[in-house]
């Protein structure tokens, strides 16, 4: 018992390290180790990492700086009034804490990251950069054909990156190992959702920050061993009230937030925290066309979320009630970043089908260097006493 919990910090140290590291140390390392490594940088939410690994490079996620970093050079390039994610990563860029990357991937998250992804452009002319158009659409055959030539353009392109070939055999395999990772992610989820007081969500989220820095190998042998560790764990159970938390897909919140939200009285079991690296539900087939597989996996079975097309009004209207049916919780708690266009935009849609469904719902909003945390205690505490009480607000 006691080694297990010895193992278990450990781990959670570790993790804690990766998401405080700037520097980007474990990526760095990884490319020191072996004559002609590169390493591909990404932004928020979705990108296809089997691809990036298939041309035998390390995918490496850009979240931005969170609350340790001072932005100085990044508040020139971005007006106030938007999110506070790209003002961090450029503030990241422009002082070398980038520099290892050989190549940057933008998502078609929002028109913030599509004008990002220009500037990386003008900043770095040098660097390979791809915008990604994430298939839109009402038809599912045009948007696969759509995302498979895609994949195929941005599999060719990186191949050159890297400077070696790369066959159906390299997709595969990097399919199959990013599998395992996603495997992995959905057995933590499926245990903080049966039992939310084994693991923490803080836990939970430190470990999803680890696994898009680090090797995948690394992030499995931890990942595995601290769920061994959970399952010997003989934790305290607390009346705290079940919570899905929507909205955080995109720009991250500070841990000192989700601590606070779980210590005001609330087990958060289930959110879209990072949901891009368990945005395909279920295992990519590895037998048939590689590409096509990936693609079919993305338009065919991906979780909903603000930054794929939903062509379906009451597909949104639905959503929050049929996650908390699945989570067996006892409310909602929608925070999203200041300004961020897809989770506002989306939002009334959502809460309308809360409300329509009689679930007890709390709003607010944060941004990535929240340093106050008083006022979210007070509203998630206060919400979480008023559904022990009267059953909602």
């Amino acid at each position: 018992m006691q080694e297990a919990m010895d193992n278990r910090t450990e781990i959670i140290d570790w993790a804690y390290r990766c998401y405080e590291d700037l520097e980007f140390g474990a990526a760095r390392s990884w490319l020191a180790a072996g004559r002609g490594r590169k390493a591909v940088g990404y932004l928020p939410v979705y990108a296809p990492v089997e691809v990036i690994a298939a041309c035998g490079m390390l995918p490496v996620a850009v979240y931005g700086g969170g609350d340790q970093l001072e932005i100085i050079r990044g508040d020139a390039y971005y007006q106030s009034y938007i999110c506070h994610l790209p003002r961090s990563v450029v503030e990241l860029a422009q002082t070398g804490r980038l520099d290892f990357l050989d190549a940057m991937l933008f998502p078609s998250t929002c028109d913030v990251i599509r004008n990002l992804s220009g500037m990386w452009q003008v900043m770095f002319p040098d660097l390979f950069v791809r915008y990604l158009d994430l298939p839109h659409g009402h038809d599912p055959s045009l948007k696969i054909m759509f995302w498979e030539n895609e994949l195929r353009q941005l599999l060719a392109d990186l191949a050159d990156v890297s400077g070696r070939p790369v066959g159906d055999l390299e997709l595969i395999e990097a399919i199959r190992v990013y599998g395992e990772i996603r495997q992995a992610i959905q057995e933590l989820y499926r245990r903080r959702r049966d039992e939310p007081w084994r693991v923490p969500t803080e836990e939970l989220y430190l470990l999803m920050r680890a696994a898009v820095v680090v090797p995948p190998e690394v992030f499995l042998v931890k990942v595995r061993t601290y769920l061994e560790c959970v399952a010997e764990a003989e934790p305290v159970i607390k009346d705290r009230v079940r919570v899905v938390l929507v909205g955080t897909f995109c720009e991250q919140p500070p841990i000192g937030l989700i601590k606070t939200i779980e210590r005001a009285g609330c087990y958060i079991v289930d959110d879209d925290l990072m949901i891009g690296s368990r945005l395909l539900i279920g295992d990519v087939p590895l037998h048939g066309d590689p590409v096509r597989n990936l693609a079919e996996s993305l338009v065919l079975r991906a979780q909903k979320t603000s930054i794929l097309y939903e062509p379906d009004p009451a597909g949104k209207m639905n959503l929050v009630p049929d996650r908390v049916r699945a989570a067996g919780a006892d409310g909602v708690i929608f925070a999203a970043p200041s300004f961020c266009d897809p989770a506002l935009l989306d939002r009334p849609m959502l809460r309308a089908g809360a409300d329509a469904a009689g679930i007890p719902c709390i709003a607010f909003k944060y941004s990535e260097n929240t340093g106050q945390f008083q006022q979210f205690r007070e509203q998630a505490g206060t919400f979480s006493d008023s559904i022990k009480l009267w059953g909602g607000v």
